[in-house]
């Protein structure tokens, strides 16, 4: 029942809020709707269609609800057709809307009225389904800060009076950049768990990558749009090959590159071409992390790599959207470029920034650059000190075999 929800809330919540206008409200329907399956699935049995029996409920409960509203009358004239229907109002066939809810529901949660952290947090727990640690997490932030983020951002929107609307021409622009880190992020997180069992949760990833595409087809004049999609291809098109059949981490290096699909990194070529065929000035930080997936993709073997050409797009990525995990990342390129004694300098160097304080992966690639050396003893300590930190069951696993192997 968890994973069911799970999955389907993102959807019940986006299809709900086209019937009451309001998000908050919506993801309360939402819970509402969970709470009547908790009670009758286990007395009744679980439905063929679980997500549909989810969505039947909430959409009922939001259609009671306006009923008891004061201003029935009035949104039954505003909205124009009978709230006794389940079915979500009809939109104008404009080919420049946005017909897809999820897509809809990114936009709106990404209205300017909302600080740009405030947007983020607020999509991505009602987009993605994360929780606030898992949000945190990928912000490298205190989890009570994300639940203020978001506790706030769904106060504001009503407050305003924020509609669940499709934005045009300025409008759209201006929320564009906030949308495509969002979808990132929720990609990010289906890629690689920051808590769970699981490392991957393929759902996430393919919202994300479908998002992306709907959104490609709708603004095909702007590069990053492109980019982003380009990226997402790149990034899952190792799906497959990233964890063993019980669910284990396979690093990079150790990949069997035969399992790659070469489909998705054909899709991940042709949109980043069209991201070079729209872009006006230098590259966006979308279109240079899909320049570097794209060199992942093209090399054969993990010793086929460019690192260097790698080295020199994270470096341009630092310069145009400067970041620790940016550098992070450099360092692991500049270390299969020029040594691993040339990366662990620059990682040392990132040792005392606040946001990488809790961050696991910076004492792994610390580990990895020191057992590279031979520092066995010190990596060991490293890795360990990496386990401790990830929320990941799996990612600790594989953390803590990697220390057991210093030993050894």
């Amino acid at each position: 029942m968890e994973t069911v929800f799970r999955l389907e809330s993102p959807r019940i919540v986006a299809g709900v809020a086209r019937i009451v206008r309001d998000v908050g409200i919506a993801e309360e329907l939402a819970q509402d709707a969970l709470v009547a399956a908790l009670e009758r699935w286990p007395r009744d049995g679980v439905p063929d269609n679980p997500g549909a029996w989810l969505m039947a409920t909430a959409r009922h409960r939001a259609v009671d609800l306006i009923r008891r509203r004061e201003t029935y009358a009035r949104k039954l004239a505003e909205i124009g057709r009978d709230l006794s229907e389940a079915a979500p109002p009809e939109e104008p066939a404009d080919p420049d809307d946005i017909d897809d809810d999820l897509l809809r529901l990114v936009f709106t949660t990404c209205h300017p009225v909302l600080s740009p952290e405030a947007r983020t947090a607020l999509t991505l727990r009602l987009l993605g389904g994360l929780t606030t640690a898992e949000i945190a997490r990928a912000y490298l932030v205190p989890e009570a800060t994300i639940a203020q983020r978001i506790v706030r951002a769904k106060r504001t929107l009503a407050k305003r009076n924020v509609a669940f609307e499709v934005p045009y021409g300025p409008d759209r622009a201006a929320r564009l950049g906030s949308v495509l880190d969002v979808i990132y992020l929720v990609f990010n997180e289906g890629y690689a768990a920051t808590a769970g069992d699981d490392l991957l949760r393929p759902g996430l990833c393919e919202d994300a990558l479908r998002l992306a595409r709907v959104l490609s087809a709708l603004m095909p004049k702007e590069p990053e749009v492109h980019a982003l999609t380009s990226l997402l291809e790149f990034q899952a098109s190792r799906s497959a090959a990233r964890t063993r059949p019980d669910g284990t981490p396979v690093l990079l290096r150790d990949q069997n590159r035969r399992r790659w699909n070469r489909m998705l990194i054909a899709r991940g070529i042709q949109a980043l071409a069209r991201a070079d065929a729209t872009a006006a000035g230098p590259p966006g930080p979308y279109a240079l992390q899909a320049a570097i997936a794209a060199c992942h993709a093209h090399a054969y073997t993990y010793e086929e790599t460019d690192w260097r050409a790698i080295a020199t797009l994270y470096g341009l990525l630092a310069a145009r959207a400067p970041s620790p995990v940016v550098e992070l990342n450099r360092a692991v390129a500049v270390s299969m470029a020029e040594g691993p004694a040339a990366g662990l300098e620059l990682v040392d160097a990132l040792a005392g920034a606040p946001a990488l304080r809790e961050y696991h992966l910076l004492p792994s690639v610390r580990g990895d650059l020191l057992a590279r050396l031979g520092r066995t003893a010190e990596a060991r300590e490293e890795f360990l000190r990496a386990a401790a930190l990830t929320g990941n069951e799996k990612a600790r696993a594989l953390l803590l075999s990697r220390a057991d192997a210093c030993s050894s």
